[in-house]
């Protein structure tokens, strides 16, 4: 033991027996019913108790818990403790003076409880040393612990679903048209079969110097046809003197008609 560890207590029972127990004669395990079980030799308290990975059996005084005996106990199941044969309330316990000296005594309860709580209490206690030396070991060793295998089995698939891979699409489930790329503006294709015509701005009317109204040519289009404007209605040739016929006097208040002209004398 390494000085420094702090004892800790397991169980305690109020009320144990102690008896006196005849040599093992075989090997076949120690029974209760030879011993004088009305008789015990001592009676007291038990306490278990923990320093290190020994567990301590103490036999003491009920009243002033002086040491009657103590086992200590390194192994569990072991020989500083056996079960009896024929009893669950009954053990045989080896107990040491410190000295040296050795010598095997037999224990029991007069509650089947009492038993229970013993033997659970040394049970769990060497448990837990086993832990703690599986967990050093793994401490001074850290590659011969168990590997975790993360790799694919024969025959193992992995699936994987990635949210937004599909293509939307419109209302009418037809793909959205893909946007021109261009930078400037897009025309549209021509109709099939149909042919380009140029419109040529409406002329501009001359009057010519004689003042009637001339109008230009028309230049014939890409395509072969041609664009006509409207004509103007021609315009009455004026004569030299507009008002000469209300000059003169002709001294008749009848009208005439001039053949030949469409102007009408008054």
């Amino acid at each position: 033991m390494e000085e420094g560890e702090y004892e800790s207590v397991l169980c305690v029972k109020p009320e144990v027996h102690v008896y006196r127990i005849p040599p093992r004669a075989t090997n076949r395990g120690y029974r209760a019913a030879e011993w004088q079980l009305d008789q015990p030799s001592w009676s007291g308290r038990l306490r278990i108790t923990a320093k290190g990975q020994v567990a301590y059996i103490k036999l003491e005084d009920r009243t002033s818990g002086e040491l009657f005996a103590q086992a200590p106990v390194d192994q569990f199941p072991g020989t500083a403790v056996e079960s009896v044969t024929d009893s669950s309330r009954y053990f045989v316990i080896r107990i040491e003076d410190g000295n040296g000296r050795r010598a095997f005594i037999g224990i029991g309860f007069g509650d089947r409880g009492d038993a229970f709580d013993f033997n659970v209490a040394l049970q769990d206690h060497f448990k837990w040393v086993k832990q703690q030396c599986e967990f050093a070991k793994q401490a001074q060793n850290p590659d011969q612990g168990p590997k975790l295998d993360l790799g694919f089995k024969e025959g193992q698939t992995i699936k994987l679903n990635i949210a937004n891979m599909k293509k939307k699409e419109g209302a009418a489930g037809t793909p959205r048209a893909r946007p021109a790329s261009t930078g400037g503006l897009s025309l549209l294709p021509p109709p099939p079969g149909g042919k380009f015509s140029t419109l040529i701005p409406p002329p501009v009317e001359q009057l010519s110097a004689g003042g009637s109204l001339v109008q230009p040519a028309v230049a014939p289009s890409s395509g072969g046809a041609t664009m006509s404007w409207p004509h103007p209605k021609p315009a009455t040739t004026a004569t030299t003197d507009i008002w000469g016929d209300f000059t003169k006097s002709t001294g008749s208040t009848s009208s005439q008609t001039q053949p030949g002209t469409g102007w009408v004398q008054f």
